[in-house]
């Protein structure tokens, strides 16, 4: 064997996944196609990643990056009347309420420099564009430009290849949402204005009348990420336009973000993602996991993407690390880590599909919700999914609310987050 465990993938999940197979003492590859720093969407971390980072033995290091704190999130009506600030040391079950908004590709460099400081073999540019999974193992074949294609074997497989889905499009795994089927535009800006307070880098999300949203993230001292959400249905209904005129467009009909991008300049090419949002039927069997975007990704609106990618390269790495001491890395032995990360996806599915809806808004946006029900929320919203007895109950409460809301109207209707009608069925309660 070449390596006890082949990594393919140097994101956050790869990264985090190969560092906690190394530092428990496995020989491991990662191979990595691009070559890094490369830029990256997903910018904004949960009070969750903490933990993850601690695991791994780099909190640290992204501490001495001194990227701009995050401590809650900023919510807006699109006619700017209304504001709402939710800090994650609302809840008493966020044990580190403070985080980070990140430049990706400085924060992407930092993790895989950490793996292979932690004697993590790195392998990029490196193209994976095939893994064979027998009885003995799985047969990676790599291909570089200019050099003839090589193989490489290990006991088992960590999938960490984002979106491109190795592994998940090999056995056919990959589960498409359509009901979040939505289209992103976005880029990077200087010149942004920020809020005045103790805290002017937390990230703020700004609803649309369409039932979009924007979302305006501080990445360094100058930059800031400025990007909006749209359905796919609005968006098909737009004028055909480039993506510069969409992304203005979009802001010129948002009275909320009109005054931050006044003395506005952008900096990057604007960007487009669509259809991001999917799951899966399985994140592992016979000696493969798959961890991060690689099995699962939702909507941006809440920011989980880093935070599961980190936690369950995190599970995949400890898992791994038992099944292989054992001799043991049949999908029954990783059983447990699959129902986690289906688990993980169902929770914050949940709360990102009510978010399309204008029930959810005006129950979301409240101007004077109870306390408990607030830090309820806002455990979830710190990436803590699997909270307590009492919070859970809570939750529950919530998507009931959302739910009567749908059917009686309980609350009087929030103006700006979204059209009266909007939204279709929604699965909360």
């Amino acid at each position: 064997m070449d390596y006890d465990v082949a990594v393919v993938g140097g994101g956050p999940a790869g990264s985090s996944a190969a560092t906690m197979l190394a530092r428990a003492g496995h020989r491991v590859g990662l191979f990595e196609r691009d070559t890094f720093p490369r830029f990256h969407i997903g910018e904004s971390l949960l009070a969750s990643t903490n933990e993850a980072l601690d695991a791994m033995g780099a909190a640290a290091k992204i501490r001495a990056m001194h990227f701009p704190e995050k401590w809650g999130a900023i919510f807006a009506t699109a006619d700017g009347r209304f504001e709402s600030y939710i800090g994650f040391s609302t809840s008493g079950e966020v044990p580190q309420p403070q985080t980070w908004q990140v430049e990706r590709a400085k924060f992407d460099q930092v993790l895989l420099e950490h793996a292979a400081s932690c004697g993590v073999v790195v392998h990029q540019p490196q193209r994976v564009i095939d893994a064979r999974l027998d009885a003995e193992g799985v047969l990676l074949g790599l291909a570089h430009e200019g050099a003839a294609s090589r193989r490489v074997r290990a006991r088992a497989i960590v999938d960490a290849s984002g979106r491109w889905g190795l592994l998940a499009r090999k056995l056919n795994l990959r589960v498409p949402e359509p009901r979040l089927a939505n289209i992103a535009i976005f880029s990077h800006f200087s010149g942004v204005a920020r809020p005045s307070g103790p805290r002017p880098t937390d990230i703020r999300i700004i609803a649309r009348e369409d039932l979009g949203w924007f979302w305006v993230i501080p990445i360094d001292a100058s930059l800031t990420s400025v990007g909006v959400v749209l359905r796919r249905d609005v968006f098909d209904q737009l004028p055909r336009l480039s993506h510069e005129d969409h992304l203005e467009r979009a802001i010129a009909e948002t009275p909320a973000i009109r005054p931050l991008m006044a003395g506005a300049r952008r900096e990057w090419a604007v960007r487009v993602e669509k259809d991001f949002s999917y799951g899966a039927r399985q994140y592992a069997g016979d000696r493969w996991l798959l961890v991060g975007d690689a099995g699962s990704f939702l909507d941006p609106v809440f920011s989980t993407g880093v935070a599961i990618a980190l936690e369950s390269g995190v599970e995949a790495g400890r898992m791994l690390d038992g099944a292989l001491r054992d001799g043991d890395v049949s999908a029954r032995r990783f059983a447990t880590f699959n129902r986690v990360q289906r688990a993980r996806y169902v929770a914050f599915r949940r709360f990102v599909t009510g978010f399309y809806t204008r029930p959810f808004r005006d129950v979301f946006y409240n101007p004077d919700p109870p306390p408990r029900l607030l830090s309820a929320v806002v455990t979830l919203l710190a990436g803590y999914w699997k909270p307590s007895l009492a919070t859970t109950l809570r939750l529950e409460y919530f998507y009931l609310l959302t739910w009567l809301q749908r059917q009686l109207r309980l609350l009087p209707a929030v103006p700006s987050v979204g059209t009266a009608g909007g939204g279709g069925a929604d699965d909360t309660a």
